[in-house]
């Protein structure tokens, strides 16, 4: 079966779902190359402010984030891009002619009206396919790059003052998890008459302090900061973020945060995205890795079925309910498959400290006693050679 990987967002058709997140991979006309003749469909430029000659560096940019030793994703203290407006509209101008099929996306920060205004006539001007607006950035107040946007009150006009001087080109509104409310701000962001929402932004973090110096991460000669968080730590968020629009907010979606993976795409996918924007696994592993997201979302339709990105977008956001929908009265229990069991004794922790003692250790082996298991899951949530199942109780 021919599957077709081509997907519509905010009315333009890309040839495929996944493209580059705002980010340096993006702010560099030779890699944006390399990017489109790889695959990508398309590639949001690193933010671009008024005036950039204001935007003052400091290194190390990013921290790495780790758990159990395992890279989990990026701090990073960036600005925006350090390439005037005038490069970046040369670069839009570049891309549409040598790649007349690919989606190029300015991102664009602004502090007033006129300014908003300014930037999107600019790079409509320059051949943009779309105007992206980045309202939330950790650092761009402190230099005046952007206003601190009350949302949803603030975001609704910026939606609006785009929305008038771009004529049939589509905006998108960048949304952050920090919103008090992204359900209420993406309503406004419609209200508003932008076209999409990308959800989401990077979360305000830090990463960790050094026990050594008891300075935090970065370590900026003897002094730190707040950053963004990106990576698959954000996963989750993003996810969650991108369900509850997808089901509450008639908009198209295209998702950011954590995806590494073809099926960390088909995920959001199934969520309600349309578009996958993807940032640190590319800083990771180079912009070759399209290749096997491709092949992968292709080789998980053809295995489901799914003839169109069409008949996977949303299709699991009918299983996601309020708490108080969900069913009652079904009684699972834990079963330990001794063969993929390694004997760790995690599960046996979990479950004693879990208040249950509903597993016992015979002979250094776990074994379930039935008639104390409530099958809340804990242990299997812990198991790391997911040797656990939960299951239907035999009635005897």
């Amino acid at each position: 079966m021919t599957v077709d990987l081509s997907v519509d967002f905010c009315g333009i058709r890309f040839e495929n779902p996944f493209i580059l997140a705002p980010s340096p991979s993006t702010d560099h006309l030779g890699l944006l190359i390399q990017a489109f003749e790889a695959g990508w469909a398309g590639a949001v430029l690193k933010t671009v402010a008024v005036d950039s000659r204001i935007v003052s560096r400091v290194f190390p940019l990013v921290t790495r984030l780790e758990q159990a030793g395992e890279f989990i994703g990026l701090q990073n203290i960036d600005l925006v891009s350090e390439h005037s407006v005038e490069v970046i509209e040369q670069n839009v101008r570049t891309l549409k002619t040598r790649f007349p099929n690919k989606i190029v996306i300015p991102s664009i920060m602004a502090s007033t009206k006129e300014d908003w205004q300014s930037l999107a006539r600019r790079f409509v001007d320059a051949g943009a396919d779309i105007i992206e607006c980045s309202i939330w950035h950790p650092h761009g107040t402190e230099w005046g790059l952007c206003t601190k946007v009350q949302e949803p009150e603030g975001t609704e006009p910026i939606a609006r003052w785009v929305k008038e001087v771009v004529g049939n080109v589509p905006v998108v509104i960048k949304l952050s998890a920090q919103d008090s409310d992204i359900i209420a701000t993406a309503k406004a962001v419609r209200r508003g008459g932008a076209d999409g929402v990308s959800a989401i932004n990077t979360i305000k973090c830090i990463t960790g302090v050094n026990l050594d110096t008891l300075i935090p991460y970065p370590n900026v000669a003897g002094l730190s900061t707040y950053g963004g968080l990106s990576g698959s730590a954000l996963k989750p968020i993003a996810l969650r973020c991108t369900a509850e629009i997808a089901q509450q907010v008639d908009i198209d979606i295209t998702a950011s945060g954590g995806i590494t993976t073809w099926q960390d795409g088909a995920e959001f996918l199934l969520l309600g995205a349309s578009t996958l924007q993807i940032c640190t696994a590319v800083l990771r592993f180079g912009v070759g890795i399209i290749g096997d997201l491709l092949r992968g979302l292709e080789g998980f339709m053809e295995e489901k079925g799914f003839q169109s990105l069409t008949d996977l977008i949303g299709r699991s956001l009918p299983y996601l309910v309020e708490h108080s929908q969900l069913p009652r009265g079904i009684q699972v229990v834990s079963r330990i498959q001794s063969e993929v069991c390694d004997g760790c004794g995690v599960c046996y922790t979990a479950c004693r400290t879990g208040g249950h003692d509903a597993i016992v250790l015979i002979k250094g082996r776990p074994q379930v006693e039935i008639s104390k298991c409530i099958g809340c899951g804990l242990c299997r949530a812990m198991c790391s050679s997911k040797a656990i199942s939960l299951v239907r109780p035999i009635i005897l």
